[in-house]
Protein backbone atom coordinates (compact mmCIF):
# COMPACT_ATOMS: atom_id res chain seq x y z
CA UNK A 1 0.00 0.00 0.00
CA UNK A 2 1.21 3.84 -1.16
CA UNK A 3 1.34 6.20 1.45
CA UNK A 4 -1.62 8.12 -0.23
CA UNK A 5 -3.58 5.35 0.00
CA UNK A 6 -2.33 4.75 3.72
CA UNK A 7 -3.21 8.48 4.63
CA UNK A 8 -6.68 8.19 2.57
CA UNK A 9 -7.87 5.32 4.96
CA UNK A 10 -6.93 6.61 7.77
CA UNK A 11 -8.63 10.07 7.29
CA UNK A 12 -11.67 7.91 6.12
CA UNK A 13 -11.64 5.76 9.62
CA UNK A 14 -10.65 9.02 12.03
CA UNK A 15 -13.60 10.98 9.90
CA UNK A 16 -16.24 7.81 10.51
CA UNK A 17 -15.46 7.98 14.25
CA UNK A 18 -15.35 11.45 14.39
CA UNK A 19 -19.24 11.28 12.96
CA UNK A 20 -20.07 9.11 15.86
CA UNK A 21 -19.00 10.89 18.24
CA UNK A 22 -20.63 13.96 16.73
CA UNK A 23 -24.41 12.25 16.82
CA UNK A 24 -23.78 11.31 20.49
CA UNK A 25 -22.62 14.11 21.52
CA UNK A 26 -25.81 16.26 19.80
CA UNK A 27 -28.05 13.29 21.73
CA UNK A 28 -26.61 14.65 25.03
CA UNK A 29 -28.04 18.10 24.35
CA UNK A 30 -31.30 16.08 24.55
CA UNK A 31 -30.82 14.28 27.47
CA UNK A 32 -29.20 17.01 29.32
CA UNK A 33 -32.30 18.99 28.54
CA UNK A 34 -34.34 16.13 30.62
CA UNK A 35 -32.37 15.77 33.55
CA UNK A 36 -31.22 19.52 34.36
CA UNK A 37 -34.32 20.13 36.86
CA UNK A 38 -33.67 17.55 38.72
CA UNK A 39 -29.49 17.33 38.88
CA UNK A 40 -27.73 20.26 39.61
CA UNK A 41 -24.43 21.34 37.51
CA UNK A 42 -22.00 19.08 39.18
CA UNK A 43 -24.00 16.48 40.25
CA UNK A 44 -24.76 15.73 36.90
CA UNK A 45 -21.55 15.89 35.78
CA UNK A 46 -20.47 13.08 38.19
CA UNK A 47 -23.23 10.93 37.89
CA UNK A 48 -22.85 11.20 34.27
CA UNK A 49 -18.70 10.10 34.86
CA UNK A 50 -19.06 7.51 37.16
CA UNK A 51 -21.22 5.74 34.76
CA UNK A 52 -18.47 6.35 31.89
CA UNK A 53 -15.70 5.36 34.32
CA UNK A 54 -17.28 2.08 35.34
CA UNK A 55 -18.43 0.67 31.63
CA UNK A 56 -14.69 2.25 30.34
CA UNK A 57 -12.75 0.75 33.20
CA UNK A 58 -14.66 -2.60 32.05
CA UNK A 59 -13.81 -2.64 28.78
CA UNK A 60 -10.26 -1.94 29.62
CA UNK A 61 -9.90 -4.86 32.04
CA UNK A 62 -11.08 -7.30 29.30
CA UNK A 63 -9.31 -5.97 26.63
CA UNK A 64 -5.77 -6.18 29.00
CA UNK A 65 -5.47 -2.28 28.04
CA UNK A 66 -3.00 -1.87 31.05
CA UNK A 67 -1.27 1.44 32.34
CA UNK A 68 -0.30 4.57 30.17
CA UNK A 69 3.34 5.05 30.13
CA UNK A 70 4.89 7.90 31.85
CA UNK A 71 4.80 10.15 29.44
CA UNK A 72 1.59 10.36 28.84
CA UNK A 73 0.13 11.00 31.85
CA UNK A 74 1.00 14.90 31.96
CA UNK A 75 -1.45 15.21 29.16
CA UNK A 76 -4.47 12.53 30.46
CA UNK A 77 -4.23 14.78 33.39
CA UNK A 78 -4.90 17.50 32.18
CA UNK A 79 -7.57 16.80 29.72
CA UNK A 80 -9.06 14.75 32.58
CA UNK A 81 -9.17 17.68 34.89
CA UNK A 82 -10.04 20.53 32.07
CA UNK A 83 -12.20 18.48 29.70
CA UNK A 84 -13.70 15.90 31.41
CA UNK A 85 -14.25 17.82 34.79
CA UNK A 86 -13.84 21.61 34.52
CA UNK A 87 -16.16 21.59 31.34
CA UNK A 88 -18.57 19.48 32.14
CA UNK A 89 -19.67 21.21 35.63
CA UNK A 90 -19.33 24.89 33.81
CA UNK A 91 -21.44 24.06 31.17
CA UNK A 92 -24.46 22.70 32.65
CA UNK A 93 -23.65 25.61 35.40
CA UNK A 94 -23.54 27.97 32.00
CA UNK A 95 -27.08 26.71 30.62
CA UNK A 96 -29.04 27.13 33.44
CA UNK A 97 -28.38 30.82 32.85
CA UNK A 98 -28.71 31.62 29.29
CA UNK A 99 -31.20 29.91 26.65
CA UNK A 100 -29.67 26.69 24.37
CA UNK A 101 -29.27 28.81 21.25
CA UNK A 102 -26.88 31.39 23.36
CA UNK A 103 -25.07 28.81 24.53
CA UNK A 104 -24.94 27.01 21.08
CA UNK A 105 -22.92 30.10 19.63
CA UNK A 106 -20.74 30.86 22.70
CA UNK A 107 -19.35 27.34 23.12
CA UNK A 108 -18.75 26.95 19.49
CA UNK A 109 -15.92 29.31 20.03
CA UNK A 110 -13.84 25.69 21.29
CA UNK A 111 -12.90 24.71 17.74
CA UNK A 112 -11.20 28.04 17.31
CA UNK A 113 -9.25 27.31 20.44
CA UNK A 114 -8.35 24.11 19.55
CA UNK A 115 -7.12 25.40 15.74
CA UNK A 116 -5.50 28.20 17.41
CA UNK A 117 -3.27 26.55 20.29
CA UNK A 118 -2.61 23.36 18.15
CA UNK A 119 -1.25 25.37 15.81
CA UNK A 120 1.33 26.97 17.79
CA UNK A 121 1.41 24.54 20.63
CA UNK A 122 1.06 21.60 18.75
CA UNK A 123 3.07 23.04 15.49
CA UNK A 124 0.19 22.01 13.33
CA UNK A 125 0.34 24.91 11.62
CA UNK A 126 -2.97 26.67 9.71
CA UNK A 127 -4.14 25.21 6.88
CA UNK A 128 -5.88 27.97 4.70
CA UNK A 129 -9.27 25.07 4.07
CA UNK A 130 -9.35 24.44 8.06
CA UNK A 131 -9.44 28.25 8.84
CA UNK A 132 -11.46 29.21 5.86
CA UNK A 133 -13.90 26.11 6.90
CA UNK A 134 -13.95 26.68 10.31
CA UNK A 135 -15.06 30.31 9.72
CA UNK A 136 -17.97 29.32 7.68
CA UNK A 137 -19.12 26.76 10.24
CA UNK A 138 -18.82 29.51 12.99
CA UNK A 139 -21.46 31.91 10.87
CA UNK A 140 -23.64 28.53 10.76
CA UNK A 141 -23.51 28.14 14.58
CA UNK A 142 -24.40 32.23 15.00
CA UNK A 143 -27.65 31.67 12.16
CA UNK A 144 -28.70 27.96 14.20
CA UNK A 145 -28.07 30.33 17.78
CA UNK A 146 -29.95 32.92 16.90
CA UNK A 147 -32.69 31.31 15.24
CA UNK A 148 -33.03 28.83 18.34
CA UNK A 149 -32.81 31.47 21.07
CA UNK A 150 -36.46 32.47 21.05
CA UNK A 151 -37.31 34.70 23.69
CA UNK A 152 -34.93 33.39 26.03
CA UNK A 153 -33.13 36.01 28.39
CA UNK A 154 -29.61 35.45 28.93
CA UNK A 155 -27.33 36.71 31.59
CA UNK A 156 -23.34 38.15 31.71
CA UNK A 157 -22.34 35.28 34.06
CA UNK A 158 -24.18 32.99 31.86
CA UNK A 159 -22.14 33.73 28.47
CA UNK A 160 -18.99 33.82 30.95
CA UNK A 161 -19.39 30.31 31.79
CA UNK A 162 -20.20 29.26 28.54
CA UNK A 163 -17.19 30.67 27.26
CA UNK A 164 -14.99 28.99 30.20
CA UNK A 165 -16.38 25.77 28.90
CA UNK A 166 -15.38 26.51 25.68
CA UNK A 167 -11.81 27.73 26.46
CA UNK A 168 -11.12 24.15 29.05
CA UNK A 169 -12.81 22.14 25.99
CA UNK A 170 -10.27 23.15 23.42
CA UNK A 171 -7.52 23.05 26.16
CA UNK A 172 -8.25 19.38 26.87
CA UNK A 173 -8.44 18.57 23.75
CA UNK A 174 -5.03 20.19 22.95
CA UNK A 175 -3.58 18.54 26.16
CA UNK A 176 -4.73 15.01 24.45
CA UNK A 177 -3.13 15.24 21.30
CA UNK A 178 0.16 14.70 23.21
CA UNK A 179 -0.90 12.10 25.25
CA UNK A 180 -2.25 9.89 22.25
CA UNK A 181 1.37 9.33 21.00
CA UNK A 182 2.60 7.46 23.74
CA UNK A 183 -1.06 6.06 25.53
CA UNK A 184 -3.49 4.35 23.12
CA UNK A 185 -7.35 5.77 23.05
CA UNK A 186 -8.66 3.45 25.12
CA UNK A 187 -5.94 3.70 27.98
CA UNK A 188 -6.13 8.12 27.14
CA UNK A 189 -10.24 7.70 27.51
CA UNK A 190 -10.50 5.45 30.46
CA UNK A 191 -8.10 7.85 33.19
CA UNK A 192 -9.12 10.86 31.84
CA UNK A 193 -12.69 9.89 32.79
CA UNK A 194 -11.67 8.46 35.94
CA UNK A 195 -8.93 11.87 36.59
CA UNK A 196 -12.29 14.09 36.05
CA UNK A 197 -14.81 11.82 38.40
CA UNK A 198 -12.03 12.50 40.89
CA UNK A 199 -12.22 16.07 40.26
CA UNK A 200 -16.12 16.62 40.34
CA UNK A 201 -15.98 14.32 43.76
CA UNK A 202 -16.71 17.46 46.24
CA UNK A 203 -20.42 17.01 44.39
CA UNK A 204 -20.78 13.21 45.50
CA UNK A 205 -23.14 14.70 48.55
CA UNK A 206 -25.71 16.36 46.07
CA UNK A 207 -25.54 13.25 43.80
CA UNK A 208 -26.79 10.85 46.42
CA UNK A 209 -29.12 13.16 47.56
CA UNK A 210 -30.42 14.17 44.10
CA UNK A 211 -30.99 10.51 42.91
CA UNK A 212 -33.31 9.29 45.77
CA UNK A 213 -35.23 12.32 44.67
CA UNK A 214 -35.39 12.12 40.65
CA UNK A 215 -37.48 9.81 39.02
CA UNK A 216 -36.58 7.12 37.23
CA UNK A 217 -36.01 8.96 33.62
CA UNK A 218 -34.07 11.38 34.69
CA UNK A 219 -32.00 9.06 36.52
CA UNK A 220 -32.19 6.70 33.30
CA UNK A 221 -31.08 9.62 31.11
CA UNK A 222 -27.57 10.12 33.69
CA UNK A 223 -26.81 6.14 32.95
CA UNK A 224 -27.62 7.19 28.87
CA UNK A 225 -25.04 10.44 29.01
CA UNK A 226 -22.46 7.89 30.99
CA UNK A 227 -22.42 4.75 28.41
CA UNK A 228 -22.83 6.40 25.23
CA UNK A 229 -21.60 10.94 25.01
CA UNK A 230 -19.21 10.17 27.43
CA UNK A 231 -17.65 6.48 27.56
CA UNK A 232 -18.40 5.67 23.83
CA UNK A 233 -18.10 9.50 22.45
CA UNK A 234 -15.23 10.23 23.72
CA UNK A 235 -13.42 6.54 22.86
CA UNK A 236 -14.63 7.21 18.78
CA UNK A 237 -13.46 10.90 20.12
CA UNK A 238 -9.43 9.52 20.96
CA UNK A 239 -9.23 7.06 18.35
CA UNK A 240 -10.12 9.94 14.96
CA UNK A 241 -8.11 12.25 17.20
CA UNK A 242 -4.66 10.14 16.99
CA UNK A 243 -5.09 9.70 13.28
CA UNK A 244 -5.83 13.58 12.11
CA UNK A 245 -4.76 17.10 13.74
CA UNK A 246 -6.66 18.42 16.45
CA UNK A 247 -7.51 21.23 14.50
CA UNK A 248 -9.51 19.06 12.37
CA UNK A 249 -10.83 17.23 14.54
CA UNK A 250 -12.37 20.47 16.46
CA UNK A 251 -13.61 21.92 12.70
CA UNK A 252 -15.84 18.44 12.85
CA UNK A 253 -17.53 19.01 16.15
CA UNK A 254 -19.19 22.36 14.70
CA UNK A 255 -21.71 19.77 12.70
CA UNK A 256 -23.14 19.62 16.40
CA UNK A 257 -25.52 22.06 16.28
CA UNK A 258 -27.24 20.76 13.19
CA UNK A 259 -27.57 17.47 14.38
CA UNK A 260 -29.19 19.11 17.76
CA UNK A 261 -31.44 20.15 15.80
CA UNK A 262 -32.13 16.68 14.08
CA UNK A 263 -32.99 14.90 16.86
CA UNK A 264 -34.42 17.81 18.77
CA UNK A 265 -36.88 17.54 15.02
CA UNK A 266 -37.31 14.10 15.90
CA UNK A 267 -37.85 13.28 19.18
CA UNK A 268 -38.84 16.26 20.95
CA UNK A 269 -41.35 17.32 17.90
CA UNK A 270 -39.44 20.45 17.60
CA UNK A 271 -39.99 21.60 14.09
CA UNK A 272 -36.89 23.93 13.15
CA UNK A 273 -37.43 27.04 11.19
CA UNK A 274 -35.75 27.91 7.73
CA UNK A 275 -33.50 30.39 9.39
CA UNK A 276 -32.27 26.66 11.51
CA UNK A 277 -32.42 24.77 8.17
CA UNK A 278 -30.19 27.14 6.64
CA UNK A 279 -27.65 27.36 9.87
CA UNK A 280 -27.54 23.65 9.81
CA UNK A 281 -26.46 23.19 6.27
CA UNK A 282 -23.59 26.56 6.72
CA UNK A 283 -22.21 24.60 9.51
CA UNK A 284 -22.27 21.20 7.99
CA UNK A 285 -20.46 22.74 5.12
CA UNK A 286 -17.74 24.84 6.83
CA UNK A 287 -16.99 20.88 8.43
CA UNK A 288 -16.97 19.47 4.21
CA UNK A 289 -14.29 22.78 3.65
CA UNK A 290 -12.58 22.24 6.72
CA UNK A 291 -11.96 18.35 6.38
CA UNK A 292 -10.65 18.85 2.18
CA UNK A 293 -6.80 18.39 1.18
CA UNK A 294 -4.90 21.08 0.23
CA UNK A 295 -3.70 21.22 -3.35
CA UNK A 296 -0.26 19.85 -3.47
CA UNK A 297 1.97 21.25 -6.03
CA UNK A 298 3.12 18.65 -8.85
CA UNK A 299 6.46 17.28 -7.92
CA UNK A 300 9.00 17.44 -10.43
CA UNK A 301 9.68 14.14 -12.38
CA UNK A 302 12.95 12.25 -11.87
CA UNK A 303 15.35 12.40 -14.36
CA UNK A 304 15.54 8.94 -16.02
CA UNK A 305 18.14 6.47 -14.64
CA UNK A 306 21.05 5.35 -17.11
CA UNK A 307 20.68 1.98 -18.08
CA UNK A 308 22.96 -0.04 -15.98
CA UNK A 309 26.17 -1.80 -17.95
CA UNK A 310 26.11 -4.76 -15.90
CA UNK A 311 25.50 -6.33 -12.58
CA UNK A 312 27.39 -4.65 -9.94
CA UNK A 313 26.18 -1.26 -11.47
CA UNK A 314 22.40 -2.60 -11.01
CA UNK A 315 23.76 -3.27 -7.30
CA UNK A 316 25.02 -0.03 -6.77
CA UNK A 317 21.92 2.17 -8.48
CA UNK A 318 19.74 -0.09 -6.09
CA UNK A 319 21.35 0.43 -2.86
CA UNK A 320 20.97 4.62 -3.97
CA UNK A 321 17.32 4.16 -4.73
CA UNK A 322 15.37 5.45 -1.59
CA UNK A 323 14.32 3.13 0.95
CA UNK A 324 10.56 1.60 0.67
CA UNK A 325 7.55 3.41 2.88
CA UNK A 326 8.72 1.92 6.54
CA UNK A 327 4.49 1.70 7.15
CA UNK A 328 4.96 4.69 9.43
CA UNK A 329 0.87 5.64 10.25
CA UNK A 330 -0.06 8.96 8.74
CA UNK A 331 -1.01 10.13 12.27
CA UNK A 332 -1.29 14.06 11.04
CA UNK A 333 -2.06 15.58 7.94
CA UNK A 334 -0.36 18.16 7.25
CA UNK A 335 -0.49 21.39 4.68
Amino acid sequence: MNRSTNTSGTDRSALIAASVTVVLWASAFVSIRASADYFSPGALALGRLVTGSVALVCVLLVKRGGLPPRKAWPGIAASGVLWFGVYMVVLNWGEQKVDAGTASMVVNVGPMVIALLGGWLLKEGFPPLLLLGMAVSFVGAVVVGFSTSGEGSSSVLGVLLCLLAAVAYGAGVVSQKPALRHATPMQTTTFGCLIGTVACLPFSGQLVSQLSEAPLSATLNVVYLGLFPTALAFSTWAYALSRTTAGKMGATTYAVPAVVVLISWIFLREVPGWLTLLGGAICLAGVAVSRRRGIRAPQASPAPAAEPSATADAGSTADAAPPADSGTPAAETRH
